[in-house]
């Protein structure tokens, strides 16, 4: 048995994490609280913060879509690979590198006279080169480059845990592969693809680096936005209210994904 004082002792740094997110959290409400919802009606008002806010909502989505497509016969495969811990290393290797490093390496990768331009001239697709960078479709490639191990651990987690003798009793009983992955693998590693969706959709929403130099001030997210605010105009209050919707959105766009896991989860606690 753990004893009372153990078990503080244990929950103390998770205590302390909340503790700090929460005033994080209030720190920023009272930032923007100077002028009261005045200042939220005036962002919300403003058809280039909405532009943005939709913009961001866009490309976190496709950004969290591309991962979980992605990461998911990545994952899949690790799971039956003999030399796991190998490709493992493979894939979470991206993070061995800072962000701003792998960002200007898809900048030299999209740019005019870069590998993918150059490509495709030489092939004869396009006679000149065509605008990649600092367009939401570059700001997607590097979002996805940068988040896709986190998809990749997430499913993978929720993949060891299944209990591949179901796997087995559905081959026997005459599935075909397509039919046991539809069946059995897919449904038992739900929870982990929702996980990982929403860690993915999380830190695309409130990504800043990837954005503001793929993206450039033309696509702004609202998290390049926000630093604009902060480091360029110094406007605080502003950039504070603005920190508020993003939190809100990202809560709003999460909610529902730990819905639908929470009742894969209990489905899946009832069929056991």
């Amino acid at each position: 048995m753990i004893g009372s004082g153990t078990r503080a002792l244990l929950f103390a740094p998770m205590g302390l994490l909340l503790a700090a997110f929460l005033m994080t959290v209030v720190g920023l409400v009272h930032s923007s609280a100077a002028r009261g919802l005045a200042v939220y009606v005036e962002l919300l008002g403003d058809p280039g913060i909405r532009t943005v806010l939709v913009r961001t909502v866009i490309i976190a989505t496709i950004t969290t879509a591309a991962c979980a497509v992605l990461g998911y016969p990545l994952a899949l495969f690790l799971s039956r690979s003999r030399n796991r811990n190998l490709w493992l290393i493979l894939v979470i290797s991206p993070w061995l590198v800072s962000i701003v490093v792998r960002t200007f390496g898809w900048m030299v990768l999209l740019g005019s006279r870069g590998l993918v331009n150059t490509t495709l001239q030489a092939v004869g697709a396009t006679p000149s080169p065509i605008r990649i960078l600092f367009t939401p479709t570059a700001v997607v490639l590097g979002l996805t480059h940068v988040f896709l191990p986190f998809m990749v651990i997430a499913i993978l987690s929720s993949l060891l845990q299944l209990d591949r003798r179901l796997e087995e009793a559905s081959r026997i009983l005459g599935a075909t592969r397509w039919q046991t992955f539809r069946a059995v693998t897919l449904p038992l590693s739900v929870p982990g693809l929702i996980g990982g969706c929403s860690l993915v959709l999380l830190m695309a929403t409130g990504a800043i680096v990837t954005p503001l130099l793929l993206g450039g001030l033309r696509d702004r997210m609202l998290g390049t936005q926000i630093y604009t605010e902060v480091f360029q105009v110094f406007n605080f209050e502003r950039a504070s209210a603005m920190a508020v919707i993003l939190l809100a959105t990202a809560l709003i766009l999460v909610i529902p994904l730990r819905l639908v896991e929470g009742r894969m989860r209990r489905r899946l606690g009832a069929a056991r």
